[in-house]
């Protein structure tokens, strides 16, 4: 079940630190006191979801805090994580601009705060205030330039070093304390299928990446959890050739 957030604990978009960060810090004075007043903070405990890919675009959502999965499902019910949202991002935009259904499923991967705001409320802020579909407009093109250098990366660089670049750009969200000086450990929310989808190859050739990693001593798999006992190699592979 999803919960309200709880009014004594209830953060206003006035004191909210994820909105200078997200396209929402465009609006202030009236403009931020309308948002305030019509958006809906829920919260998602791990597994529940937000939205459901194929269903009508009924608003935004804004991560206030915790860590949000966007997943994609093939005709087949095969289904997979194609990013991660975190803290002040916006989810749904892109379905809401393009007037068609959510293109993807938003599955809470960590306790989150999310607030909603109805699409008809996004459409007056956006009338009120054109600094705002700004915003959104720098968002998709930061979104393309991203793609592009996915597709870039899957060309270029070999799979070893995707799987580098991978865990290196999650440590900060999931990296574990208490390490030793140089090593790192990641608690991940994610499946080899997962991982697989969001370096752009098959689950088949992660296995076989994953064994030479921890069979050379970078990088140890134990389930979900990533041991890695020197960063610095972890770089380097960030130039390695493909196994």
């Amino acid at each position: 079940m999803v919960e309200r957030c709880e009014p004594g604990r209830k953060v206003t978009c006035f004191g909210c630190q994820s909105r200078a960060s997200s396209e929402w810090g465009a609006l202030d004075g009236d403009d931020l006191a309308c948002l305030n007043q019509v958006k809906i903070c829920n919260v998602y405990q791990p597994g529940q979801t937000i939205f459901y890919q194929g269903n009508p675009c009924l608003g935004l959502y804004c991560v206030e805090s915790g860590t949000v999965a966007i997943r994609k499902t093939d005709a087949d019910g095969n289904s997979v994580i194609v990013r991660l949202a975190c803290n002040g991002e916006t989810l749904g935009y892109r379905a809401y601009f393009a007037g068609e259904p959510y293109r993807a499923s938003a599955d809470a991967l960590q306790p989150s705060r999310v607030c909603f705001v109805d699409r008809n409320a996004v459409q007056l802020l956006l009338d009120r205030n054109p600094a705002l579909g700004y915003g959104f407009l720098r968002h998709m093109a930061k979104d393309l330039e991203e793609a592009e250098q996915a597709r870039l990366h899957a060309a270029a660089l070999p799979v070893r070093a995707r799987i580098a670049h991978l865990l290196l750009a999650l440590r900060d969200r999931f990296s574990m304390p208490g390490q030793a000086n140089g090593a790192l450990a990641l608690d991940l929310p994610l499946s080899r299928q997962d991982i697989a989808a969001m370096v752009g190859t098959r689950p088949e050739t992660v296995a076989r990446v994953v064994r030479a990693l921890e069979s050379d001593g970078v990088a140890l798999f134990r389930g979900r959890r990533v041991e890695v006992p020197s960063l610095a190699r972890l770089v380097e592979e960030l130039q390695a050739e493909d196994v």
